[in-house]
This record gives structure tokens, sequence and C-alpha cells, in this order.
């Protein structure tokens, strides 16, 4: 295929191989929870990531991928989707960048909270882009349930706040916060973890003040890059 063709492919066909961001099972038997963002797909990648969760049990040969896709919901398939990618490929072209990873003692009793709260998610059979349900709603969503990850989750992620079942207040994804959410269209979020953000049609701009950045629509964060958290 010539090159300039294949940059022009369409994005079903970009690539979607393991990028060796998950650390080897064969050489690594502690538990390992990992968490991804990576560009969404087509337009929507402008504004916004796509965010996952991948867990590895201690002692397991492979990882579980956990995500919400919106492909097929439309004609009945399961918004909620387990295994359909490795747990760090790429994501239909863009590479991810590994948000949150913790591994080791009491890893274990997290991953079983984890597919608990998976098991409870409360719009396994819908999808809506925008404001949500969508990926970054369940990711969000599992990161509430788990509070123990304290899981901070980029401002990009569209659809984290989109509280379930129509809430207006609920603690932040991290669990060190609280935050007040219309619909996920507008709203206030205050946390020592994620800091501040307004949310203005499901678009956030705010400020870290643990680690100085300026939190941007579309762009996400502008400075000091955090770590991720384990």
């Amino acid at each position: 295929m010539p090159a300039r063709w294949a940059q022009w492919r369409p994005w079903y066909e970009a690539r979607r191989d393991p990028t060796g961001l998950a650390p080897d099972p064969a050489t690594t038997p502690e538990a390992v929870i990992q968490v991804y963002a990576a560009r969404a797909v087509s337009w929507r990648g402008v504004l916004a990531v796509h965010t996952w969760i991948a867990v590895k049990p201690s002692g397991a040969g492979r990882y579980t991928r956990y995500e919400v896709l919106g492909f097929g919901v439309a004609n009945g398939a399961p918004a909620v989707r387990v295994d359909r990618m490795g747990p760090d490929n790429y994501w239909f072209g863009a590479r991810p960048q590994v948000v949150f990873d913790r591994r080791g003692p009491g890893v274990d009793a997290i991953i079983d909270n984890i597919r608990a709260a998976v098991a409870r998610y409360p719009y396994p059979h819908q999808y809506r882009a925008w404001p949500g349900p969508n990926s970054n709603t369940f990711t969000a969503y599992i990161a509430r349930q788990v509070p123990e990850l304290g899981l901070d989750l980029p401002s990009n992620a569209v659809g984290k706040d989109f509280l379930a079942g129509g809430a207006l207040f609920a603690a932040a994804p991290s669990g060190s916060g609280f935050q007040v959410s219309f619909y996920g269209l507008a709203g206030v979020l205050l946390a020592v973890d994620e800091g501040f953000e307004l949310n203005l049609l499901g678009l956030n701009i705010g400020l870290d003040a643990v680690a100085p950045a300026l939190k941007l629509p579309a762009i996400g964060r502008l400075g000091l890059h955090r770590l991720p958290r384990g």
C-alpha cells in the first residue's frame, strides 16, 4: 500500500496492535491495575479521550480489559465490552497513555471490587457520545464505586461528569472531593487530586494546584505532568 494512501486509511483500518505499556504477565506475577486514555475515534478525538481499565490478578497469565463502546449498541450490542482488545493496544491509531498504575499487595482485593462495580454499572446497554453515558462515564462510575483507587481522570475525558441516575451531587472520581453536575452539561468539581474543574457543556476548564497545571477543553492538561498514581 502506498505511503500516501496509508495516511488516509479509514479509522476502522487504523492500527490496534499492542504498545507494550502493560507489564508482561510472564515476568510480572504481582497483581496489576492500569487505566488508559487515548484520543477518541474520528472527530471526537479533537475534543476528548477514550478511557478503559485493565486488571491482572496475582499469578494470572493474562489481563482483563473493561470498557464501554458505542459501536453496535443501536443494533443490540452491549455497551460494556470485555477483552475486545488487549490491555494496552493502540486505540484506532492513537497511542494510549497510562493514567493510573497500581501493583502489589492489596491490589487483588481492589480488582474484586472493580469487577463487582462493572456488574453494577447502570447503563450496560446504553451509549451516548455526549454528554453521556459513554466510555468515560463508565470509568468514572467504577472510580466512584471503588474510591480506594484514587483515580484522577483526564479533564478531557468528556462524559466523566455524567452522574448515574441523574444525580446532581457525587464524590469526585478520585474520592478526594466532591462535585455538582447537571447531567454532565454543567457543574463544578473540587477535590485534592483533581483540583478545581468547571464543566460547561461537557467541556472542562480548571486548575491543579498540587502539580501546577491548567486544564483546558480539548487540550487537557497543560503544565507539570502527573505520574500515574498507584
